[in-house]
């Protein structure tokens, strides 16, 4: 059925709308309600008449559109290559469709166009940018171009394990914190802060004609006689495994405060084993967790979850490669910065593990992970994640520096999710809902977690402005 032998049509009418319905995402002005009657009488006879490349290019040039290449057609409709998702997943495949040589109808137009919007959003923010990119490439082009944004499933499979970590003991990992380093810190080997705070805080006590005292009893008694706001929490914080004991003597307290000396001691050094071997596997680095840690069961808790996450059996066979914040510590605040910052440059994914306090640094992180455009896991709790998703938040979108598209992150109240975010990224088996709210304005959804991971505007001067800006000055 040649184009040019359909007669015009009503642009409109009745029979058209399951066709208006398919494509409701529009493409520009191609398949919208003022397509040409031709287009639309042409694409109401596909299931007798699948439709080739050539009148498929010439339905594009009626609605003012260009046409495409044959490798387009190929890689986009009739056939299932290896992506950055799996495409025999995307809603209404069918797999008669693959190695035909035309689109057999409806559904089979809708499913490759839906490829394209999700492409589209993913790595252009915009569809009619990545459209006509996309549109002249050669199937090779396409795959080679797709092949870099695919994660090397089999490779991290193929690598096996990374080399051991030193172990820390979980309700001793809280010694490897900024806080407690500061308190046991001796530079010039004539005490810690805390040490000498606390044999100067009993002999005042002494003097007082007290007996016993607990720790807990003790520096509150000094903090009274001698304020020091800024180290109060961090000397409880330091010394909370001693806290409810009693001590009746200088020994008894010097005794004391040893035992858990010595337990920084090895907890910092096997800390700092762990950061020597976090550097030496950077360029092979797949997750880094951002998190905030104030007490002892801060560091409880995220161990907890980096061992029921990162070693959960479904990631087994990937080897993964991840950060734990609760084994590694650096000489001073200096260092530590840098190497965390190189830890999420290097990282593949960035999982936010949200806790109970707001913290710049956790925070910087995350933004840092998503303006350099790679997946990031929000995980906290559900009264969050729903204001997330109800409240503007910095991390709810932002900008990949480089290509200048919106990148939202995955937010999610579930550990379980989690992992299985995880299985889908590095799998390549994410999956993904194209969204239009209003006319021209797409958001795409990660399917499992409903998050908005990018957005296309339908403003027009902002579209616009925003587009030709950007690249114009990057």
């Amino acid at each position: 059925m040649a184009i040019e032998s359909i007669a015009p049509a009503d642009p409109k009418p009745e029979t058209y709308q399951d066709i208006y319905n398919k494509f409701r995402f529009g493409f520009d002005t191609w398949l919208r309600n003022n397509a040409p009657g031709s287009v639309m009488q042409r694409l109401s006879a596909i299931d007798a008449d699948p439709l080739g490349r050539e009148q498929f290019n010439q339905l594009l040039h009626l609605c003012h559109q260009a046409g495409v290449s044959e490798g387009f057609f190929e890689y986009y409709f009739l056939s299932g290559p290896q992506h950055c998702y799996d495409v025999t997943r995307v809603e209404g495949f069918h797999g008669s469709w693959l190695g035909t040589d035309a689109i057999q109808s409806l559904d089979h137009l809708a499913w490759g166009m839906y490829r394209l919007y999700t492409d589209s959003l993913l790595f252009f923010g915009d569809v009619r940018t990545a459209f006509r990119s996309f549109r002249v490439m050669s199937r090779g082009d396409l795959n080679q171009f797709f092949a870099k944004h695919r994660f090397n499933t089999e490779g991290m499979k193929r690598r096996g394990k990374a080399l051991p970590l030193a172990n820390i003991a979980k309700d001793h990992r809280y010694l490897i914190s900024e806080m407690a380093c500061k308190s046991y810190d001796s530079p010039d080997g004539s005490g810690s802060a805390l040490e000498n705070y606390l044999m100067d805080a009993y002999e005042q006590f002494r003097k007082t004609g007290g007996a016993k005292v607990t720790v807990r009893k003790l520096l509150e008694f000094a903090f009274t006689k001698k304020p020091i706001p800024e180290r109060q929490t961090e000397f409880m914080f330091s010394a909370v495994d001693i806290l409810e004991q009693e001590i009746d003597s200088t020994d008894e307290l010097r005794a004391r405060y040893l035992s858990i000396f010595k337990s920084f001691e090895t907890a910092r050094n096997a800390a700092l084993k762990n950061t020597a071997y976090f550097l030496s596997m950077a360029s092979d680095l797949d997750i880094y967790v951002a998190t905030s840690m104030r007490d002892r069961e801060d560091f409880r808790k995220m161990a907890d979850f980096c061992e029921h996450t990162f070693k959960d059996p479904a990631l087994n066979s990937l080897h993964l490669r991840y950060f734990d914040p609760t084994v590694s510590a650096a000489a001073g605040h200096e260092d530590k910065g840098l190497i965390e910052c190189l830890m999420v440059k290097c990282a593949k994914v960035l999982v936010y593990n949200a806790g109970k306090k707001d913290s710049y640094g956790k925070d910087a992180e995350a933004a840092m992970a998503l303006s350099l455009g790679k997946p990031v896991i929000f995980y906290c709790d559900e009264e969050l994640r729903n204001r997330m998703f109800s409240e503007i938040h910095p991390l709810s979108r932002l900008i990949d520096f480089r290509t200048g598209v919106a990148v939202g992150a995955l937010v999610t109240s579930s550990e379980r999710q989690v992992v299985e975010l995880l299985l889908r990224i590095f799998e390549n088996k994410m999956e993904y809902v194209v969204e239009q709210p209003k006319p021209g304005y797409l958001r795409l959804r990660e399917k499992l977690t409903n998050s908005v991971v990018r957005v296309q505007t339908n403003d027009e001067m902002l579209r616009e402005t925003f587009w030709n800006y950007y690249h114009g000055n990057s």
